[in-house]
């Protein structure tokens, strides 16, 4: 009778890919949350006004800050 190897589990190439995987899942997460920051943080009510009047005709929100 022949005695069966046993494989290791986490060889090179699995633990590459699993450190792959976590990786573009960390900077995905990560890049998520920075637009829910940037969103919540963000005043879309308050704009600049131009200096010269009528050099906008269109604004994209009201003037008030």
């Amino acid at each position: 009778m022949t005695a069966l190897s046993r494989t290791r589990f986490w060889t090179g190439p699995r633990l590459f890919a699993l450190a792959a995987a976590a990786s573009v899942l960390i900077l995905f997460v990560g890049a998520n949350v920075h637009l829910v920051a940037v969103a919540f943080s963000s005043r879309p009510d308050c704009v600049l006004q131009p200096l010269i009047e009528g050099a906008a005709t269109y604004r994209a929100a009201k003037p008030s800050c």
